[in-house]
């Protein structure tokens, strides 16, 4: 196969259909780009868990004063110094359990005094209001349910809370928005498909009468569809280009600068360039492969002379 006869072949079949391949180029490229940020959206997610959960903790509230008139569970009074130290002693028994702080009414009412100081209600909180507990650090976040069944009904305990509760909006949240994107990534899939099988199809039947003449020369199958195959690869290759530009401006603008995410969050631990670029060569491949599959399998229909 003479590799310049299906270089110009290529560039007939470009000129040619110059409107729909760029048609095919832009949907490409946004679909591989919505792949790529749904693929970076899943690994952010995943770091952000292993990063917080890692740092949460399990609390649980002791009863005080104020807590014996309100709540339930604290029908009994305020905590005993007895039942601290028995609660203490026996979730240092505990194997999941890594290490445990107790946090007085006192220290509590600094923390608040610290976070909620420009709130109407911090001056007029007192450290008898606030409730003493126990910070306990899992080996294993995910055994939470263990210490709360063991706590959560003894006296003197108010209540036992998960502080990973508090992230998990943030997370289903974060997975609702890359489920989105999957979605929106699946149409524009579609519609590139579609476009690309159009593309070869129209192609197809421009150049019907020179494909005829090589048929009746003896040119086999492979080396008529080849150049079809290649224009679609070629598009699908710039829509993968655009798709890597795309996401490396994206993780520009987002997180360095622009808006600067890593600027205004600090408290989250962002994806960094190397997960970004581990990303591209998949884009690329993908962009690459995909039109020339699915042009092979237009040309088994639409290429018969």
């Amino acid at each position: 196969m003479r590799a310049q006869f299906v270089l110009s072949e290529i560039g007939v079949g470009l000129r040619r259909n110059l409107t729909m391949t760029f048609a095919v180029i832009v949907s490409v490229a946004l679909s591989l780009a919505l792949f790529g940020g749904a693929l970076l959206m899943r690994e952010q997610v995943s770091t952000m868990k292993d990063y917080w959960y890692d740092k949460v903790n399990v609390s649980i509230f002791l009863c005080n004063k104020t807590d014996a008139a309100s709540a339930p569970k604290c029908s009994k009074g305020a905590v005993t110094g007895q039942q601290k130290e028995q609660i203490e002693a026996d979730l240092k028994k505990m194997d999941i359990v890594e290490n445990v702080h107790h946090e007085s009414a006192d220290e509590a009412f600094k923390h608040y005094k610290e976070q909620y100081s420009d709130t109407a209600i911090a001056s007029v909180i007192t450290p008898d209001q606030m409730q003493e507990s126990f910070r306990v650090k899992l080996k294993d976040p995910e055994k939470y349910k263990v210490v709360a069944t063991a706590f959560a009904g003894r006296d003197g305990v108010e209540s036992v809370q998960d502080q990973r509760n508090i992230l998990q909006n943030l997370f289903d949240l974060m997975n609702g928005m890359n489920i989105a994107a999957l979605g929106v990534m699946g149409l524009m899939l579609i519609i590139a498909l579609m476009l690309i099988v159009n593309t070869v199809r129209v192609s197809a039947f421009s150049r019907r009468r020179e494909t005829g003449i090589m048929r009746l020369v003896g040119a086999s199958s492979f080396y008529i569809q080849m150049p079809f195959i290649m224009e679609a690869a070629f598009a699908g290759l710039l829509g993968g280009a655009v798709a890597c530009v795309l996401l490396l401006v994206g993780r520009y603008f987002l997180i360095d600068h622009g808006i600067a995410l890593a600027d205004k969050m600090q408290l989250v631990n962002f994806i960094g360039w190397d997960a970004v670029f581990a990303k591209l060569p998949l884009v690329i491949a993908i962009g690459l492969l995909m039109p020339a599959v699915a042009a092979f399998i237009a040309l088994r229909k639409y290429l018969k002379v």
